[in-house]
């Protein structure tokens, strides 16, 4: 494939507004991917995942098949919203391209495809390969994970293709996630007449940001981001109700329990009296620790990568993706098998044009591999 082809291909995926919440741009990802697949002869499915989120896609070309010898997983979805597509595009300069989602992950879709469809006919006919394309990965793959999972148990290994890192690296290993939203519930007064009548929500949650704070473990990798916070209707009223969400990041699985815990007990004891919080856990995804499966798959993976004259490197990344889940299940999952890619989430995100063609060969050699 030239490079040209393969931008090209590129440009309806990135040309499309899916946000994880505009469900009818991920729909129209999945019409595309799915009809890709089907252009492959490949047994495909599009599968209602609930009315929250878009569909997800699955396609093989063992359908009848108990196990497979590698599920690759993608998602559809990005962080951006409605109208962004129209204010920048896919682009391309000398060394780059851009656009909403390039570099994650649709650059990592096509890269699954293309490497699939490199493959000889022999290796095509041998293995029973696995696609999994899911809607809801930036928000923490809610409602698709136990669906991946599903086809994760019956799978030998899982490769992902969210975007290598910007030298290049491949992931082994990433933090675990959990969100919680926290609602507090006063009492509303006069500000001027009675504040005494009232209690404050937002003093409770103010009190609660600076507790939360002392929660972390900068020791283990352990943090919390107080990112979003509301409350109040104006500001003569004492307000009777506030809303903060909570991100935590661990590399210990175990700190996953211990914030939950922490968090729970606040609840017990208010700092202002009669104000009661409610938490609820919004996402969680496990860390993803590599095993002795893995480090073997990471085997496989460098010498393919030598074949190739690709150099292999590996990190640990605070981000998480599908291969946390995955991971949590004991299959052995690696992760960065799409192109070079940085600056995610930003307007600023971009993908290596020169990175493209050798990534998709290197995910191919080690498909043909397995």
């Amino acid at each position: 494939m030239k490079l040209e082809q393969y931008l090209e291909e590129l440009r309806p995926l990135v040309d499309v507004d899916c946000g994880t919440q505009t469900t009818e741009g991920v729909a129209v990802i999945a019409e595309r991917m799915e009809k890709k697949y089907k252009d492959l002869g490949w047994h495909t499915e599009v599968v209602d995942l609930g009315k929250e989120v878009g569909p997800g896609v699955f396609a093989t070309n063992k359908p009848n098949a108990t196990q497979f010898d590698v599920l690759l997983i993608g998602h559809m979805d990005t962080v951006f919203p409605p109208g962004t597509v129209a204010e920048r595009p896919m682009s391309t300069d000398s060394t780059r391209l851009y656009g909403p989602g390039a570099a994650d992950m649709k650059s990592g879709l096509l890269n699954i495809l293309c490497a699939i469809r490199a493959l000889d006919d022999k290796d095509a006919q041998r293995l029973s390969i696995a696609v999994a394309m899911n809607p809801d990965e930036e928000t923490g793959s809610v409602y698709s994970h136990q669906w991946l999972g599903e086809y994760a148990k019956k799978s030998r290994c899982v490769l992902v293709a969210e975007a290598a890192r910007a030298d290049g690296s491949l992931v082994k290993a990433r933090k675990g996630m959990v969100r919680y939203c926290v609602d507090f519930h006063g009492r509303a007064a006069h500000a001027g007449n009675a504040p005494e009548k009232g209690r404050s929500a937002i003093t409770e949650l103010a009190n609660w940001v600076l507790a939360i704070n002392k929660l972390g473990n900068p020791e283990l990798g352990t943090t919390l981001n107080v990112g979003v916070i509301k409350g109040g209707d104006a500001a003569n009223i004492v307000p009777d109700k506030a809303q903060a969400v909570i991100d935590v990041r661990f590399w210990d699985n175990d700190e996953y329990h211990r914030i939950g815990k922490s968090i729970q007990d606040m609840t017990k004891t208010a700092y202002v009296a009669d104000v009661t919080a409610t938490v609820t856990e919004m996402a969680h995804t496990p860390a993803m620790s590599p095993t002795a499966e893995t480090e073997k798959l990471m085997s496989l993976v460098e010498r393919c990568g030598k074949e190739e004259g690709i150099a292999i490197n590996w990190q640990a990344v605070g981000g998480g993706s599908d291969a946390n889940h995955t991971a949590a299940l004991g299959v052995p999952s690696l992760d960065g098998f799409g192109p070079i890619g940085a600056d995610f989430h930003s307007p600023a995100e971009y993908v290596e044009l020169d990175s493209i063609l050798p990534r998709i060969r290197l995910l191919s050699k080690i498909i043909s591999s397995l």
